[in-house]
Parts: structure tokens; sequence; C-alpha cells
């Protein structure tokens, strides 16, 4: 009788714990006073599931049209506002950019990185002091020095000659692509390159696309609003925590390795640079240089640095063999101005309207981290009317941005000329943010554009690119943090 009543006991206060959970849950999801308005959601979920029955970017953009450039959703108890169109992201990235700087104190960012690093890091001192490194690395390891770009022309080399290996027959090229973009970065971080024979960096390379895909699940946003999935042994979440472990623990070997040798303030790459400060912060209490925070850095440039840039250059040869017209003008345009035996060089770009205009229409149509990486408010703040309370999340839809029709013409068309004027020559135009914009738009811009243009051209004037038989592909993107082609095959014929 005492057992049965203990168990009463027990099951009465499981059910009482539940119940004041849920009115917890259900208490969150009421909008502040003063929030946007937004689409309705689903009791204890929210929105969630609408994101999950649909590309993100593509439903923020449809309800944008019934609620406004600024609306708001509920990501499960978590309140976000969205930002829609050019004016609405220029308005608080920009003229607001202090107030939109930070980082949202999501769980799975706390639990991946503890807020450290660089890219998740909340705004202040840490982040401050780690983008100044990151940003002078850089410069100084990479873009700034006069030889580095003949570094990215011999990679680019490595890389066509092993295409030339296939003898145009049909092969996919993301692995190649990866490998190569990686290394520009790896120089810089590291001060040395990986052949693209190496199984341990391509294995991790792998997990970092992985997980690319896997932070924007609909398991991780539900993971987001009830952290306390995370005593279950499965799921999505465990399988990205799994990686991030790994991942860790292969960088803090690897910068071990390539800082052996290392002299005290004669920095030679990125890592070196990092421990510099951390011996020049070593009695500062207040210090955010830590072995820790190194490897999260470190992890987060690879990502950044291999992640997009290798997207950019699949979507790009994809719409060259999808456009045979468009990819011959630009073979036109590498004749005439570089020729078919001397290496593209980056003096040549500004004599190169064409295929300047191709890449941007690129950037523009592929959006390749669409909805950038969440933002929050480092304060309360007005914009428009609504009241945006202090760590409300911040979701950049720069993908309505490159489809604004107010700044756009007919965006659904791929259509590289939009990027010229009557006369020809290339024009850059406002409402084109695919690097973001405000105070945490992307450091790596530079190099991107740097590595894109020389790996493009460089490809383009070795090579004429069709699909196999004719094989047009899925161009239905696959979703995750960014947006990558599916997979497909591509033939690769020297001209």
């Amino acid at each position: 009788m005492w057992e049965l009543s203990v168990a009463a006991a027990l099951g009465c206060a499981l059910v009482l714990l539940v119940l004041s959970l849920v009115v917890r849950q259900l208490l969150k999801q009421r909008r502040p006073a003063g929030f946007p308005p937004g689409p309705a959601g689903l009791p204890l979920i929210g929105n969630i599931h609408a994101l999950a029955a649909e590309q993100p970017h593509v439903y923020m953009r449809k309800q944008s049209q019934l609620h406004g450039q600024i609306f708001s959703l509920d990501l499960g108890g978590i309140s976000a506002i969205v930002l829609n169109g050019y004016d609405a992201i220029k308005e608080c990235l920009v003229h607001q950019s202090e107030v939109f700087a930070d980082r949202p104190s999501l769980p799975l960012f706390k639990k991946m990185t503890k807020m450290g690093g660089l890219l998740n890091s909340k705004y202040g001192r840490g982040w401050t002091e780690h983008r100044k490194l990151a940003v002078n690395s850089f410069r100084i390891f990479g873009y700034g020095q006069k030889s580095f770009e003949h570094k990215i022309s011999e990679e680019c080399m490595i890389f066509l000659d092993a295409i030339d290996t296939y003898k145009g027959k049909p092969f996919d090229l993301k692995h190649l692509i990866t490998n190569a973009v990686s290394n520009i970065t790896n120089l810089i971080l590291f001060g040395e390159r990986f052949t693209y024979e190496d199984i341990e960096f391509q294995h991790m390379i792998e997990i970092f696309s992985e997980n690319i895909e896997l932070a924007a699940s609909a398991a991780v946003f539900l993971y987001n609003a009830f952290p306390l999935i995370g005593i279950l042994p499965f799921g999505k979440h465990q399988q990205l925590f799994k990686n991030a472990a790994e991942v860790y623990d292969f960088l803090n070997d690897l910068i071990e390795r390539v800082s052996e040798n290392r002299k005290s303030q004669s920095p030679r790459h990125f890592v070196d640079a990092y421990l510099d400060e951390m011996d020049r912060s070593k009695n500062d209490p207040e210090s955010t240089y830590s072995t820790e925070n190194l490897i999260f850095s470190v992890g987060e440039l690879i990502i950044a640095g291999t992640e997009t840039t290798t997207n950019v250059l699949r979507w790009a040869v994809l719409f060259m063999a999808l456009y045979p017209n468009i990819q011959g003008q630009v073979h036109k345009e590498i004749d005439l101005i570089v020729g078919p035996n001397k290496t593209p060089s980056l003096k040549e770009k500004c004599k190169m309207p064409y295929t300047e205009a191709v890449l941007h229409e690129i950037l523009r149509f592929c959006n390749i981290v669409p909805l950038g990486i969440f933002h929050a408010t480092s304060k309360d703040t007005v914009v428009r009317g609504y009241s945006i309370p202090q760590d409300t999340t911040v979701i950049t839809n720069l993908y309505s941005v490159h489809f604004d029709e107010k700044y756009w013409t007919n965006p659904e068309v791929f259509y590289p000329e939009r990027f010229l004027d009557s006369s020809g020559q290339f024009i850059k135009k406002d409402a084109f943010v695919p690097f973001s914009l405000g105070r945490r738009h992307c450091l790596g811009e530079q190099l991107a554009r740097m590595e894109m243009y020389l790996f493009f051209t460089s490809l383009l004037q070795r090579f004429h690119l069709h699909f196999p038989h004719n094989l047009i592909p899925d161009l239905k993107p696959r979703l995750g943090m960014t947006l990558q082609p599916q997979p497909y095959l591509i033939c690769a014929e020297r001209r």
C-alpha cells in the first residue's frame, strides 16, 4: 500500500512537472508588446514545422508579402524577427549596426562553442579582439602578400591538372574543388596545404560539410527550443555534437604540429599570431585568447573559407554547362584579354566585365548563404515603430534582397547582363549583399573574390564544360546553412 502511494505521488509530481513546463513554454510563445506581427504557430513548436516543410528562405519571403519586410517567427518559444528586402536589412545592419551586431544565446551555439571563437561569439571584447586578429592575419599572410596571388594560381594549376586526369569523362568535381579552395585558407591558417589524397583531412572537410547541413535542420531548431532533448542518445543533434568533438580533436593535434617550431613574435601564419596574442595577454584576467577559442576560431574560418567559395564554384560550373552561350562569351573574353597560354591574373580583372558580371549573377541567383548567420540585438531598440527587445534573435533573409523586385528586374531569371551598363562595362549594385552588411559582414570577402575569379577564369581558359549525354541535373539546392547543388557529373574537355 505504501509503495502504491509513493508511486502515485511520483506520478503526480511528474505530471505536474510536465504541465508546468508546458505552461512555461506557452507563456514564452507570447509575443512581446509592440513586437512585429507574424504567422500563427502551433502550441509548443511555434513555426518550426513550417520551416521544415519548405526551404526556410523561400517561406520567409512568402511571409514577408503577407506581414511586411519585418515580421516575427516563433521558434518554439524563441522570439525571432526576420528582415526581408534590402531596405529593411540595411536599416538594421548598417544604420543600427552596433545594436544588431550581437549573436543569439542559442543552446546549439553554447554547446558547440561556448559562445567563443569568432563567428558565433557575443558582441564585445572577445569578438573585437578575434575579428581584428583574423582580418590582420588574412591580410598579412594572405591577400596582402605580393606572392599570395601566385600561391592561388599554383593551387589552380594543381586543381586543373587533377581535372585533366579524367580526360573529358564524366566526374563529380566537388571533392577537387573543396580540396583546392580549402588549401587557400589552410595556407593562411597553418602555412601549408594538404594533398588531395590526404584521407584524414578529407574526412574532416566532409564532417564540416555535414554539420553545415545538420545545423539548419528542423531537429536542431527543436533542440534550441527544447535543449532537454539533448539527453536523448540519438537524433541529428547528437550526430552534430559527435562530429564537432571529432573535429575539435583533429584541429587540436594539427595546431600543435604546425606550431612546433614557432618563434615568439615572428608569426608564420594565423596559429602563430594567435599564440603570440595568448602570450602577450597571459597576465590579463579579462583576456579572451585561449587554446579552446583558437580551436573554435580555426574551425570556423575553415568552414567559412571553404564551404561558401566551394559552392559558388560548383554552381558556376553547373550554370556554365547549363548555358553554353554564356560559357562561350566567357571563353571569348578570356581568350581576348588573357590568351590561351598565360596564367590569369587579378590585374586583368578590370578588363573582363562580362566574366565579372557572370560571377556576380551566380552569387545573386544562387544565394549561397541565404539567411546569413543569425544576429541578435545587443539592447532594446525600435525599428519602423516596432519594439525589439534586447537579445531578440534576428534572421537576415539575404535571399529576399537578391530577389527584391524593387531593385532587380525579373529576378527569377539568370541574366549576367544586369551587371553591365549600355556600353558593356561592369556596374555595382547596392542590393547585392552575398557577404552581408554591417559590423559582422564576411571578413574573408576580399579573399573569396580573389579565389572565385582566379579559379573560374583558369578553369574556363583550359576547359569546355558540358553535362554527360545532355543530362541536366536537379537544380533544386540541398538545404543547410549554405545552399549547395545536388551531386552532379560534369565533363571537362580540353579546349
